[in-house]
This record gives structure tokens, C-alpha cells and sequence, in this order.
């Protein structure tokens, strides 16, 4: 599947993922056709329903999209029958294990006995087993055999656990369980980075989980008890950022111990003659009362033998204790232990399982407390071996990654079940794969693994560890000494993933790429790759059969290849060319050059080094005699790049190549429509086309003067057009010439947005588009056989116009090489590279002109809402737009007249910028640090960015354990780096000075600042965020405690502050395509209102979602999150709140606990609380979220004002007027700012401020804000609309009650204490009212959904919104596609 979605996380707050079909253009439509054929197998497929049933009633809404694919109707028997089998429903088996009551287990027919096995090794009751079988009337069942295949398996079976005699692998597991067991609560492993933990801070603000418990606190009167006094910190305006709460502590978690000591004992392994009675290891344990014991693990179980410390007697103790658990036996021995760990494994099952199960990958946190350091045998075994993931649980020890990978790929994927089943294989071994990568990597740049030429030079080494091979970042063999050296190399491994990924997703049968892993760490680059066998044992130059290894100067070529990268041709946008080799003679290429083809050991066909899969960008590769477009130009491009492979990214070009076929279909109508017109005269017919032309680009014209902020980014149409279409102009040239000699168009054709006209212009100057338009398409989608001449000659001048490399339809494709140095092309093919050429022009000028303003359009209107580094770069990416040109997206936006409602988006790209420029420093000189000065040297750096003290001086390591001699030799050093303590010089000026100087080199930015006070007060940033974003990017973990920053007496950091460096790893993400197809199914059906049945379609996705990734994954978040939307407004609250608990856990476990995706799901589960009555509880999620936003990017963000609203409404709801006051005045002064004052959102804020004015008797101030309100509803949306009616009603409601306010205060004032006084009716807010509130200004229309009639009523209300919506109403309040939206709220 092509698409752009591959890096785009299905989650991003801002920014759900793309429509695949539309945004892949032509290569994406036919595999979306044979995903949809499969969709009638998948209905009700129980390997993946958890919940069976349900899923029959969408198959036939999705058949008839799909109009009726002759596959799946005329389907072979076989599939036939797969689809019955998989729509068995589970069954119940009861399991008796020894010493435990018999219990009843849900199975389904898919599982596999291993299943089992996980469950009762997880169950509190049965946890302390891991060596067992199962069996059914006393025969053994086989560990991976599928239920269904088990003969006399059925409901109500018995299945007996039986005790298995243990092996030295079996006991090791044991021993590793129980030690799991023991350290289920402890959170060392999230903090150090460890086996795939990571934090998540949930259950503190819930108290636990939100299910149960939520229904004991619906008391009314707990309103009383409510303490909504936010910390101090949290209040609107509150300029102290501190870092502590970021990690709160849970008071319940009082570390139990069970043990003191459980470890290897010293006398392993057992001599022979006690393996022969059966010995396998021997543990030493000391106990909680101080009791030292040794324990032999035999293969009959676990028991106390005589050895001490220092003597040797493994005979049995006196009682032994056998037990065939090692839990059994510490219980008998130590009361503490039975207590504690019965205690423990109560509260390990009570935690909510997204707490405890492993991420795909790993997650690290940038802050951490001081972990105490206990002893850990497993811990300490596994540092010495090489044990990845589960070694043990594999003969053979060491994995082969290129098999498995490769193994994975080629499993069958005809059908649902086979394509979920490859699915999950890719996607296991990938994240295994990247542990590995990452572990190995990390031994690699530590000095920890020899190199495979200990020969060489330290910065050309290569290393071979656990069978994956590891290369530096350096410019090795002067290899890219042409591109820009170590720049070039360092650029090249992530292009090369970019690559791997491309021909990942394309995934065409029979093409191979290497498993690939980047990893930045300690300001080293190593590119991790599986390797393809036999390659080691010949030379490069004897292996590669395709491609070039010397950037062109020789090449060869390979029919098998081009057979097979043909078929990558389309949907990659990639052109068959021919290159010259060193004979001069023509050789066929359809990759770049150093794309190189290699025959593995094992017949596969591999392609590698893919750094140049897309195209060059122009802009960035200044070219003798090249020109770029003007608006290039302008920019000041082409600009100077550090290296020569600065290349497009694939969004682009598949916006850029959907932005030609536009424009294609627009230039094929006009002359269709010309030829309608006038059929004798050709010349009229041409001008005429100018001058709709120039028309159109006045009307442009004017409205860019009337103050349009930003280009619009439609469709550009070239300014020459005139030209191009008139090839056949007056007669001159017959069309066959035309069909030869395209010289003419392509010099006069640039296809610049110098009118960029927006599609609805056009389509205004240009009548009956539309008919034409569908004349086109016939045209376009016969291929050009059997149209009558004219017509082709309509198509063939419109593909010329557009630039597309086939003459009959539209198609266009990119020539990679067109500026490597080294590539020469043959003389005949020079036209066609001048086509290529314009056509890199154009997509360059493209993204300067159409997709940087594009971008800062949806920023302006809130449909991109980037609140910190990552999102931003998240935003650009998905536009197609490089982190290059961060700097100008940054000058184009300091250029808009909107820029003050852009603020947000500037300081967060200021931060972005200073940051990676900061890193970029900071890789380099971390790599002249000694591993023993490493913690002193990162805080000296922090210190120098940070810190306001003037004079930063390093601590160098105490003298005494420094002996340089020997350390000299090991470390992996650049040559020329010098003395080690060359980092120790750096001083805060130079450090910022040096920021200057990169920002203005890297990013043509400038920034005028000599240190960390100036930028912040420049430009309004936050030294926390700061902070944040380097320690990101740089891997660096620094205690959490609070940091003076602002100190100018003493540093910021000392050395102790610095608590570890991670590695920061790049890979590809598999993806899971079915599961992603009946998601966006399920999302388009939501759009459209019909809410059950895409509530149906998204629960199968979130089945298919948890059947390839396992539990947890973004995507699986966004799943969660729209599932309890929907939930939600289906009147489902409990299920809401449980959806979107699951999605909260999720997301702070997958992206971290203050990703900004995060925030937003604290956000929509406080809602659900609030609906379900917990108020309390929704008011401390509301707070976290405050705070973590305060901390990411700050107060002033457009999304604040959503934030505080739905703080404000929750306070006034508990009656805490001035309080709700601070935050509601607070929204409504960013919604002021960032949506201008005539916005509905402002209207909006103004009637939540009146409400709580109202509720205080406060009417002067009401009225004034109602007031306001009314202004903006009667000059928006007129006097007749209900918005405008209710305001009225509310304003004549307050004055009536100011009048009535006033006339007692009289009648006091006159008749003192004898006045005869009419009680006043004050409104206490109702929750009903709050509610409604809150769901409108969450964009949730709401509807009780009590009766069924209620919603078919909905789903028609719901369409009628869209077709309705008035265009100049406001965004709405949340924008990413996942949610339901509503501009004017229906009440």
C-alpha cells in the first residue's frame, strides 16, 4: 500500500492520517481495490473479534462501494470455506490446576494452547507456574497446535495443569518469572529504558481505575467535599514552570520486599556427578529475616541444600522443602515472603494491564528520580550475554534477522486471515529487530565489541554483532567525498531508511531491503542493517549485478531487476532511463545509481543503499548554469547545503504530482470546451484561453489586495499557457510534429504558482468546467485508443503541459540522477532530461509557493495545531516539506500580516530551530568527551545553553582516576579531536555564538542573540521547554528536581543531574493495512452520520489493530480515542470512559507522558468523567493536562482557550465562580487573540464568561459580555439565525433580573431594615447546562439517544450540518479528522 501515512502516527493531535487512496494518486488506487475485495472474508473473523458478532451488517454497505468486485463473488470454494471456519465462536473450557479451585476460561478456536499457557502464567492463583502441561483425559497437548484442531475439545472440557520435570532452560525461565514477579511494581525499568517499560501517570489522578470505582463516588454529596483549588502553578498567568509535578509521586506504592537477595550462586554450574542426580543451578537467597540460603533447582523442583557461602555440600537440607515452584518454597521458609508477595501479586493484578504490558518500542523519558541501584542476577546476566528479546526461548541462540525478515515478507497474503497472520510477523520481528539494532549499536559506539577490521583507522571501523552488521557515520573510504564528506554521510543512513521504508510499503513480491536501524548516540551515527547472505565472503565489487558502486562512473544493469523495480516504477513516481557506462554504451536503470542490486546466498533479490529514492531538491543544489524558478529565487534559493543529497521527501511529490493531475484535467476541459465552441476557427479559440486567463489572474490579483493572508494553494495554471496549447498554432506544425518535437512547450512552460488560482476561481472564469472535465476523464481512462483524433491531440498537448512522460494519459514520474555528479546520459535522450529537469524546478518551486503557504494557512485557521518540536516537524513532514526550510516557513510567517495570530507556531519553530541547532553543537562535541567525563561534560554543555550564570566552568573529573595514557587508545575517537578536555573550554557566549552562526548556515536564519536571557526575551520563550527539547533530541535524562535557571551566582546542572544518555533510533514502522482500510472506512461513515455503522467498522479495525500490533500502538490509540467519541455521543458514557481510559494509558506509554497527543486525550477523558459525575476527577485530569501544556509550549497557545474553557465550566459547575472567572477570562482573551474578535469562538467565550457573571449577581458585567456576544452572532450569521435569537432572549433574561437586583437595593436603601424584600432568583448552574456547554465547545453535537428513532432523526441532522455550513463560520474547536465535528452547535 502506497501512501503517505507511513510516518504520519494515525494519532498526531493535529493531523489524522491522510486518505490513502486520494493522497497515493494512481499506484495506491488498485491496491485499495484488492483490500476492499477482501473485506467480505474478514466480516465476524474471530482470530480477530474479540467480541464476535456485530460485524455482519456493514459487509454489504462496503460490497456495493466497491462495486461488486468479480473476486470475492465468483470466489474460489476454498475461501469460501476459510470464512466459515473463522466465524466460529469461542467456547468456555474450566482449567483445574494443583492446589487451586477449578476455573472457567473464554477460548476461541484460533488460539493456540501457548495461549494458554500466558494466561495462567499471569492469573494471581497461577502465576508462580511456568513449567507445566496441559492435558485433556490424560494426553499432553502440543504447545502450538490450534484449539480448533484438538479432537474432543469442546465447551465444558476439562483441562488438567500437570506439574513437567524441569530442564536448564526451564528452570532459567523460572527463575527470570519469579524475578518479573518480585519487580511487577517497580519502576526502575521505565526509568532506565529497559525491555520495552515505559511510565505512565493515569492512575494518580484517578485514583485507580475508572470503572468500579467511578460508581461508588456518584453520591450527590460529594460536591461538598470537592477541593478545586489548583497548585499555585496552574492559575493563568503563573510564570513558575516547575518540573517536579511532571512525575507525581503514587503514595500507595510503597516498594514491597519479598527478598533481600536472589541470585546465581557461585558454586555454578552443578559438577558432574550432581548432574547426574539431577542438579541443573544452584540460587543463593537471603531472605527479609536475614536468613542466608542455598537452593538447588533439580529437574523434580526447587529445594535447600547444605552449601554455604564457602563450602560445597549440595546434599538436600533438613526439611528440604522441595517444591516444584520456587514461590512455594519461599513461602514455607519466610512468613515475610508469603505475606509480601501474596500482597504484591493482589496489587500487580489490580493495575490496569495497559500499565504493565511491553511497548513495541522502546520508550525513553527525559526525566527520571534517583532510582535506588538493587542487586538483580537476571539484570547483571543479561549486561554479560548477548540475549535479546527472548534468545533462550530459540535453539541456536543468536537469531538470523535477514531470514526472519526476509521470511516474513514472503508468507502468502491472499486473503484476510494469511495477510493478518504475515502482518504480525513483519511487525514482531521488526520491533525485535530494532531492540537488537539499538542494544548492538549502543555496544558499538560504548567500545564494547571488536571490529571486523581492527586494522583500520577507529573512525572506518565495521562491526559484526548478533548478526547485524553496524557501519559509522563517518565518511569512511572517502566514499562521499564528492557529496559532502561527513556531512553526506551522516545525512545518507536516513535517507536510506526513507528509502527502505518507500519499498517497504510498495512491497512487491520477489524485491528485498534490508532490515534498517538508525541509531544516534553519544554524538555518534551508526546504521544498523541485516545482512544479506554470503556477502561478506566476496567482494562488493563481484556481487553487485545492478546499479553502481562508484555514484556512476561504472554501472551495469539486470533484467530480473528492472522486471522487478518496474513494478515500484508507479507508485514510487521513479522514470526507466538509460545512463552511460564506462564504455559510453546505454544501460537501463530504473532506481538511481547507487542503488545497488545484490544476488544473496539464498537466490534472494536485495536492493540496498536506496539514499536516493526520490528525487534531488533543486534548492538546495546549486548547479552550474542551472536556474531555479523565480520564486525561488526570490527566496534566495539555491541555497548551499552541507551535502549533496538533499532530496524531496515523498509527501511532496505525491502532492505535487495530484497538484499537475489537477491541473492536467482543467487544461484537457478548456480545450475540449474551445473545440466545442468554435470548431472552424482554431486562432480566436487560442486567445480566447488567454485572456480567461489573464481575467482570472486579476480577479486574483484583487483578492490577494483585499487582504487575503496567504497565496491560496490551489492549482496552479501555467502563465505561458497560451503557448504550450498552441503547439499546433496557425497551422505551422501538423500534430504529428507536435507528437514529435516537443522543444516548443517544454522551454516556454515553468510551472511556477505565479497565479496561483484557488479551483473555485477558475471554475467561476471558465464556464462548464464540469461537463468538460467529465470529457476529459473518458478521454484520460480509455488510454487514447479509439477517440477520434482531435480529442488525442487535446490529451497530448495537456500531458505535455503538465510535464508527464507518456503522450496519451497522464502519468509523471521523476528521473532521480538528473543532477548526480558522475551520471552521464546518452545524447538521444537530452530533450527528455531537459523535461526532467523543469519538471525538479517546478516540484522545488512547488513546495515554496503552494506548500509552505498551505501549511501556514491551516495554522491559521487551527486545522495544524503543532504545540511542541516533534508535532511541528510532524506538520511539515505530512506536507511534504523538508526541516531545511525551518527557517523559511519561519520568514514567511514573520511576513504574513496575520503573523500576531501565528505566534504560537513562530515561538514553537524559534525553539525547534535553536534546539536541533544545539544538537547538531553538541553531537560534535560529545564526540571529543572521554566516556569517565561524559555526565560533566553534558551538564557543562546545559549549563552554557541554559544556565543565566555568566561564567559556566566545567568540573573536570577528579585527577586521582584519570590516567589518560591508557584511555587514549580505546576511544573511539575523531581524528584531530585533540586533548580530552578540549568540551571543558566551552563558555556560554561561544556556545550561542556558535547557535548564531549554525541557524544562519544550515537554516538561513537569523538570530540576533548572544545568550540564553537575550533569545528568551526575544522571543517570549520558556527555559523548561528549552530544556525539554534538547534532552529529547540529544537522548539526555536529567534528574527531576527544580532548576534555578535564572541564578546568576551559581550553575544550573551539576554532574550528579545528569542521569543517563539514550540512544535516539530511527526505523520503519510495518504497517497494518487492513485494519487501517475498515479505520478510515469507519471514520468516512462517521462523517457522514451514519454512527453505528462506523462505530462497527472501527471496532473490527481496532480487532485487526490488536491482532498485527499486539496492545499497544498509536494507532490502536486513535482507534480508542474515536471509539469513545462515538460512544460518547451515542449515550454509551461508561463505555466511553473506559475507551477512552485505555487510550490515555496508551498514550502515555506509546508517545510519553507529556507528548502533546497525550494532553488532548487527558482533555476528552476529563469529559467523560465530568458526564459520569466524577467531577473531582475530571478536574485534576484537567489540571495535569494545564500543566503539561505549560510545560511543552506554554500559556499562550490557541489550544489553552479550549483548555481553560473546559476548566472554567467544570469550576462553575461546582459553584467555584471567581476561580472559573481567572480561567474563562484567560480563554477568552487567547480565543481574542488568535481568532480575531468577530470569531464565533469569542462569541462563545463572551456567553460562558455572562454565565458565571450571572451565577455571581454580577449583572452590569454579564450584560456587557452578553452584549458582545450578541454583536458578533447578529454580524456573523444575521438577525435570524437561533444563535442570535438566544443571545437576545438571555440579554432581555439579565436585564430583567438587573432590573429586579436594583429595585431591592432601592427599596433597601429607602426603607432601611424594614423593607419588604421579593426573594431574588439567582441560577445556580445546572449540570445538565454545564454539560451542554462543554459539549459544544468540544465540538460534540449531542443527542440522547433514549429512543431508536432518535437516530435516524441524527444521522440526517448531521448531513444537513454539512451541506449547510455556512462558509465564514469559525473553525471548530478540535481538528483532527477523528472527531466528530460541528461548526454551529446544534443544541
Amino acid at each position: 500500500m502506497v501512501s503517505k501515512t507511513d510516518d504520519t502516527p494515525a494519532s498526531a493531535p493535529g493531523c489524522g492520517p491522510v486518505d490513502a487512496a486520494e493522497e497515493a494518486g494512481d499506484g495506491a488506487q488498485d491496491a485499495h481495490e484488492s483490500s476492499r475485495t477482501h473485506l467480505k472474508e474478514t466480516c465476524g473473523c474471530d482470530a480477530v473479534m474479540v467480541n464476535g458478532g456485530g460485524a455482519h451488517e456493514h459487509t454489504e454497505v462496503l460490497e456495493s462501494k466497491k462495486g461488486g468486485n468479480s473476486e470475492v463473488n465468483g470466489g474460489d470454494e476454498s475461501n469460501e470455506q476459510e470464512v466459515i471456519v473463522i466465524q466460529d465462536t469461542g467456547f468456555t473450557v474450566k482449567i483445574q490446576a494443583p492446589g487451586a479451585e477449578p476455573f472457567d476460561l473464554q477460548v476461541s478456536p484460533q488460539e493456540m494452547v501457548q495461549e494458554i499457557h500466558q494466561v495462567l502464567i499471569d492469573r494471581e492463583d497461577t502465576c508462580h507456574r511456568t513449567c507445566f502441561s496441559l492435558q485433556l483425559d490424560g494426553n499432553v497437548l502440543a504447545n502450538f497446535a490450534e484449539l480448533k484442531s484438538i479432537e474432543g475439545l469442546q465447551e465444558g472440557s476439562l483441562l488438567k495443569v500437570v506439574e513437567e520435570p524441569y530442564t536448564v532452560r526451564e528452570a532459567r525461565i523460572h527463575v527470570r518469572h519469579i524475578r518479573d514477579l518480585l519487580k511487577s511494581l517497580d519502576p526502575s525499568d521505565a526509568y532506565n529504558g529497559v525491555d520495552c517499560n515505559s511510565l505512565s501517570f493515569l492512575s494518580i489522578f484517578t485514583d485507580g481505575d475508572l470503572g468500579e470505582s467511578g460508581k461508588r463516588k456518584k453520591k450527590g454529596s460529594e460536591l461538598e467535599q470537592i477541593d478545586c483549588t489548583p497548585p499555585e502553578h496552574i492559575l493563568p498567568g503563573s510564570k513558575e514552570r516547575p518540573l517536579v509535578p511532571l512525575q507525581p509521586q503514587n503514595k500507595d506504592l510503597k516498594p514491597m520486599q519479598c527478598l533481600k537477595v536472589l541470585t546465581m550462586s557461585g558454586w555454578n554450574p552443578p559438577p558432574g556427578n550432581r548432574k547426574m542426580h539431577g542438579d541443573l543451578m544452584y540460587l543463593y537467597i537471603v531472605t527479609v529475616e536475614e536468613r542466608h540460603v542455598s537452593v538447588t533447582a533439580s529437574t523434580r523442583g526447587f529445594y535447600l541444600n547444605q552449601s554455604t557461602t564457602y563450602t560445597f555440600n549440595p546434599k538436600p537440607a533438613n526439611p528440604s522443602f522441595l517444591s516444584h515452584s520456587l514461590v512455594e518454597l519461599l513461602s514455607q521458609i519466610s512468613p515475610a515472603f508469603k505475606k509480601n508477595f501474596t500482597a504484591l501479586q493482589k496489587k500487580r493484578v489490580q493495575r490496569h494491564p495497559f500499565e504493565r504490558i511491553a511497548t513495541p518500542f522502546q520508550v525513553y523519558s527525559w526525566t527520571s528520580p534517583q532510582v535506588d541501584h538493587a542487586m538483580d542476577c537476571v539484570r547483571a546476566e543479561d549486561a554479560y550475554t548477548s540475549r535479546l528479546g527472548y534468545e533462550e526461548h530459540i535453539p541456536g541462540q543468536t537469531r538470523d534477522w535477514n531470514e526472519e525478515l526476509q521470511t516474513t515478507r514472503e508468507l502468502p497474503r491472499k486473503n484476510l486471515p494469511e495477510r493478518l497472520l504475515r502482518e504480525r510477523a513483519i511487525f514482531k520481528v521488526h520491533s525485535d529487530f530494532a531492540a537488537a539494532a539499538t542494544r548492538g549499536a549502543m555496544a558499538v559506539i560504548d567500545g564494547n565489541v571488536m571490529a571486523i577490521n581492527p586494522g583500520d583507522e577507529t573512525h572506518m571501523q565495521m562491526f559484526i554483532w548478533n548478526n547485524i552488521f553496524f557501519s559509522p557515520g563517518f565518511d569512511v573510504r572517502d566514499h562521499y567525498r564528492e557529496l559532502g564528506g561527513d556531512a553526506a554521510a551522516h545525512a545518507a543512513p536516513t535517507n536510506d531508511l526513507n528509502g527502505v521504508r518507500a519499498y517497504g510499503a510498495v512491497d512487491v513480491e520477489g524485491l528485498y531491503t534490508l532490515g534498517t536501524v538508525v541509531v544516534d548516540y553519544r554524538g555518534y551515527r551508526v546504521t544498523a542493517q541485516s545482512i544479506i547472505p554470503g556477502i561478506l565472503e566476496r567482494e562488493q565489487e563481484q556481487s553487485v549485478i545492478y546499479g553502481s558502486i562508484d555514484f556512476g562512473k561504472t554501472v551495469v544493469s539486470h533484467g530480473k531487476y528492472l522486471e522487478l523495480l518496474a513494478k515500484t516504477s508507479r507508485p514510487l513516481k521513479v522514470q526507466r532511463y538509460n545512463v552511460l557506462n564506462e564504455k559510453n554504451e546505454p544501460v537501463e536503470l530504473c532506481s538511481s545509481v547507487e542503488c545497488k542490486g545484490i544476488i544473496g546466498n539464498d537466490g534472494r533479490h536485495y536492493i540496498l543503499d536506496l539514499l536516493r529514492t526520490f528525487p534531488p531538491d533543486v534548492n538546495f543544489l546549486p548547479v552550474e548554469g542551472e536556474e531555479v524558478a523565480p520564486e525561488c529565487q526570490r527566496q534566495g534559493f539555491p541555497r548551499q547545503h552541507r551535502h549533496r543529497l538533499a532530496c524531496l521527501r515523498q509527501e511532496l511529490i505525491e502532492a505535487f504530482v495530484e497538484h499537475r493531475y489537477l491541473l492536467f484535467m482543467k487544461m484537457a476541459a478548456l480545450q475540449l470546451m474551445q473545440q466545442k465552441a468554435n470548431k472552424n476557427e482554431k486562432l480566436p479559440a487560442i486567445t480566447q484561453t488567454s485572456e480567461t486567463d489573464s481575467n482570472a489572474e486579476k480577479a486574483q490579483t484583487a483578492a490577494s489586495d483585499s487582504g487575503t493572508q496567504v497565496s491560496p494553494d490551489g492549482p496552479d495554471v501555467p502563465v505561458e499557457t497560451n503557448r504550450s496549447l498552441g503547439v499546433s498554432d496557425g497551422g505551422e506544425m501538423t500534430p504529428k510534429t507536435a507528437a514529435n518535437g516537443p522543444l516548443e512547450p517544454t522551454a516556454t512552460q515553468n510551472g511556477e504558482c505565479k497565479s496561483p488560482l484557488e479551483g473555485k476561481e477558475l471554475e467561476e472564469s471558465i464556464p462548464g468546467l464540469a461537463q468538460a472535465k467529465e470529457l476529459a476523464e473518458t478521454l484520460v481512462g480509455e488510454d487514447g485508443s479509439g477517440i477520434d483524433s482531435k480529442s488525442r491531440e487535446v490529451v497530448l498537448n495537456a500531458c505535455k503541459a503538465v510535464g508527464s512522460i507518456s503522450n496519451t494519459s497522464f502519468d509523471i514520474r521523476f528521473n532521480p540522477d538528473i543532477f548526480s555528479p558522475g551520471v552521464r546520459f546518452p545524447d538521444e535522450s537530452a530533450d527528455d532530461i531537459q523535461k526532467q529537469k523543469q519538471l525538479l524546478k517546478d516540484s522545488a518551486a512547488f513546495l515554496i509557493s503552494c506548500q509552505i503557504p498551505s501549511l501556514v494557512k491551516d495554522c491559521l485557521d487551527q486545522s495544524a495545531l503543532p504545540m511542541d518540536g516533534a508535532t511541528l516537524t510532524e506538520a511539515l513532514h505530512q506536507r511534504g516539506i523538508n526541516v531545511r526550510y525551518l527557517g523559511t516557513v519561519l520568514e514567511f510567517v514573520d511576513k504574513t500580516p496575520a503573523k500576531a495570530q501565528l505566534e504560537h507556531f513562530y515561538r514553537i519553530g524559534i525553539i525547534e530551530l535553536i534546539t536541533r541547532c544545539a544538537k547538531h553543537i553538541f553531537k560534535t562535541y560529545l564526540q571529543g568527551v572521554e566516556l569517565s567525563a561524559l555526565s560533566a561534560a553534558v551538564s557543562h554543555f546545559l549549563n552554557c545553553f541554559l544556565s543565566s550564570f555568566p561564567d559556566a566552568v566545567a568540573h573536570l573529573p577528579a585527577d586521582e582516576l584519570v590516567s589518560r595514557r591508557k584511555n587514549r587508545k580505546r576511544r573511539v575517537k575523531l581524528p584531530g579531536s585533540g586533548d580530552n578536555t578540549a568540551w571543558a573550554s566551552l563558555t556560554p557566549s561561544e556556545l550561542w555564538k556558535n547557535i548564531a552562526s549554525e541557524a544562519q548556515s544550515y537554516y538561513h536564519f537569523t538570530i540576533q542573540c548572544e545568550n540564553v536571557d537575550q533569545v528568551v526575551e526575544k522571543y517570549n520563550l520558556q527555559k523548561i521547554t528549552l530544556l525539554r527539547e534538547i534532552s529529547v533530541k540529544a537522548g539526555i535524562q536529567i534528574l527531576i528536581k527544580e532548576y534555578n535557571f535564572d541564578s546568576r551566582h551559581k550553575p544550573s546542572f551539576t554532574e550528579e543531574d545528569i542521569l543517563n544518555i539514550f540512544p535516539v533510533v530511527k526505523h520503519v514502522n510495518p504497517k497494518a493495512s487492513d485494519a487501517f482500510h475498515f479505520f478510515q472506512s469507519g471514520q468516512a461513515k462517521v462523517q457522514q452520520g451514519f454512527l453505528k455503522e462506523g462505530c462497527e467498522l472501527i471496532n473490527e479495525a481496532l480487532n485487526l489493530f490488536n491482532n498485527v500490533y499486539g496492545a499497544m500502538h498509536v494507532e490502536i490509540c486513535a482507534c480508542l480515542r474515536l471509539l469513545a467519541r462515538l460512544n460518547y455521543i451515542m449515550g454509551d458514557h461508561a463505555e466511553a470512559l473506559s475507551n477512552q481510559q485505555k487510550a490515555v494509558l496508551m498514550s502515555e506509554r506509546v508517545l510519553g507522558i507529556e507528548h502533546p497527543n497525550t494532553i488532548q486525550e487527558y482533555m476528552h477523558l476529563a469529559l467523560y468523567c465530568f458526564s459520569n459525575g466524577q467531577l473531582s476527577t475530571a478536574l485534576k485530569l484537567l489540571y495535569r493536562a494545564r500543566y503539561l501544556m505549560l510545560l511543552v509550549c506554554g500559556e499562550d497557545h490557541p489550544e489553552m482557550a479550549l483548555l481553560d474553557s473546559n476548566i472554567g465550566l467544570v469550576l462553575h459547575s461546582v459553584m467555584e465562580y471567581d476561580l472559573s472567572l481567572r480561567f474563562l477570562e484567560n480563554a477568552l482573551a487567547i480565543n481574542t487573540k488568535y481568532h480575531g474578535t468577530r470569531s464565533l469562538k469569542v462569541a462563545l467565550s463572551h456567553h460562558l464568561v455572562a454565565k458565571v457573571y450571572e451565577s455571581k449577581a454580577e449583572f452590569r458585567s454579564a450584560l456587557q459580555h452578553e452584549k458582545e456576544g450578541y454583536t458578533i452572532y447578529k454580524n456573523q450569521m444575521g438577525e435570524a439565525h437561533e444563535k442570535t435569537k438566544e443571545s437576545s432572549e438571555y440579554l432581555k433574561c439579565l436585564t430583567q433580573q438587573a432590573v429586579a437586583l436594583q429595585r431591592t437595593m432601592n427599596e433597601i436603601y429607602k426603607n432601611g431594615s424594614n423593607a419588604s424584600i421579593t426573594p431574588l432568583k439567582f441560577t445556580a448552574p445546572s449540570m445538565a447546562n454545564i454539560l451542554e456547554q462543554l459539549n459544544i465547545i468540544n465540538g460534540i453535537i449531542f443527542i440522547p439517544l433514549s429512543q431508536k428513532d432518535l437516530e435516524n432523526l441524527k444521522a440526517e441532522v448531521q448531513r444537513r450540518q454539512q451541506l449547510q455550513e455556512p462558509e465564514k463560520v469559525d473553525h471548530p474547536t478540535e481538528d483532527s479528522p477523528l472527531q466528530l465535528q460541528d461548526k454551529i452547535p446544534v443544541d
